[in-house]
């Protein structure tokens, strides 16, 4: 038997919005979900999106010169056969 994963944490809110109807309470849970997840969200491991952009931009850099690198590798190789011939 698998164990089924958590809910989205939206899903969460909406069932439990649900549950306390539009009664005087559903603000204070409200408060107290929405406070709940941005403790959890603050203990994660994350980047900034600044940080993310900047890495993803070295990154494609340097897929490009690895591509520029492997096709100079292939005509070094080329000629390096043509001149042992």
């Amino acid at each position: 038997m698998a164990i089924k994963p958590p809910p989205p944490p939206w899903e969460v809110l909406q069932q439990v919005n649900e549950m306390v109807g539009s009664s005087g309470l559903k603000g204070e849970v409200d408060k107290g979900v929405r406070a709940l997840a941005q403790s959890a969200l603050t203990r994660l491991d994350v980047v900034s999106r600044e940080e993310f952009d900047a890495q993803t931009e070295i990154l494609k850099r340097t897929r490009e010169r690895v591509v520029a690198l492997e096709a100079e590798l292939e005509t070094l190789t080329r000629e390096l056969e043509t001149l042992s011939n």
